[in-house]
């Protein structure tokens, strides 16, 4: 084993002033709902608060920008857009719907290069005239021991992209099909699997069944434990949590929806190695996403 850590022990994320469940992306998110609270956006941002305050209780460095573009409906996750890695890399990647563009920050970019030791910053956000997109860590599921980038194939997770990125950090692509019970494509990896550093949780059921025995091996040969997530709980966003390293070890952040979808012996599969940290964030969930896609983490050396 590395010295390189699963977990990160500082976050990005963005508080957003006018949030609302993205028009554009409601034709392939099929977790998306309308909200209709009427004031919806004051509830997100109190979410995001009350999850920032809940991270940094556990000693979670926590780097919070605001939003207060109207445009941006998505901001709260900033994951799709940017990801970091160890060796310093920054990554900017092509978003899918054309709002989501308007998510890139050149101030966060900066932030980062001043405060920790990034050596290159990689644009791959013009491939999206090309029609070709990759959404950082909501397409790319990363295993930063192991170097394995986990991508479930769809419209918003272009193949040659996934392979474009993984020559480039040296990671090993593991590229499979997942669907809903719709036949519909899980539009990011990131809904259907999360990798902690000593278990996977995954909903192995929406992966059809000969590319789900390929998929385990990986898990298995890196000593993951597989716990196993139904599809109602994928839809519960169980998948979509977030190993971070606290001020007394391990943490997996998670929804309080994910959590409470969780059976008593996954609780305890997840707690042998992590303490369980659920973030109640209702409204934020109804616009498609949750705890993982609200997250970007920082896996930089501090300068």
């Amino acid at each position: 084993m590395s010295h390189v850590n699963q977990a990160p022990s500082a976050v990005v994320m963005v508080r957003p002033h006018h949030f609302t469940s993205n028009p554009q992306t409601m034709l392939d998110n099929a977790f998306q709902s309308e909200c209709l609270a009427p004031n919806q956006s004051e509830q997100a941002y109190s979410e995001v608060t009350n999850a920032v305050k809940l991270l940094k209780n556990e000693g979670v460095k926590v780097h919070l920008f605001e939003d207060e573009q109207t445009q941006t409906p998505d901001s709260v996750f900033p994951n799709n857009w940017f990801s970091t890695h160890q060796s310093g890399e920054l990554i900017i990647y092509p978003m899918f719907v054309e709002n989501r563009r308007l998510e890139y920050r050149k101030d966060i970019i900066d932030f980062l290069t001043d405060h920790y030791k990034v050596t290159v910053v990689t644009d791959y956000a013009h491939l999206v005239k090309e029609n070709s997109f990759l959404e950082g860590t909501g397409s790319l599921v990363l295993d930063h021991q192991h170097k394995l980038a986990y991508a479930a194939k769809s419209k918003r997770t272009t193949q040659s992209v996934v392979n474009t990125v993984c020559n480039f950090l040296a990671l090993k692509p593991v590229i499979f099909n997942a669907y809903d019970e719709q036949g519909t494509a899980v539009y990011h990896t990131n809904v259907l699997m999360c990798v902690a550093t000593e278990f996977v949780m995954v909903g192995l059921n929406m992966v059809p069944s000969e590319e789900r025995k390929a998929l385990v091996t990986h898990f298995l040969q890196s000593h993951h434990e597989v716990i196993d997530l139904s599809l109602d709980q994928i839809n519960q966003f169980c998948g979509n949590a977030i190993e971070l390293q606290g001020n007394n070890g391990r943490i997996l952040a998670l929804s309080q929806t994910a959590f409470n979808a969780l059976t008593t012996a996954q609780i305890a599969a997840i707690q042998k190695t992590a303490k369980l940290v659920p973030l109640p964030i209702p409204t934020i969930e109804s616009a498609g996403g949750s705890v993982r896609c609200m997250i970007a983490g920082v896996h930089l050396q501090n300068k």
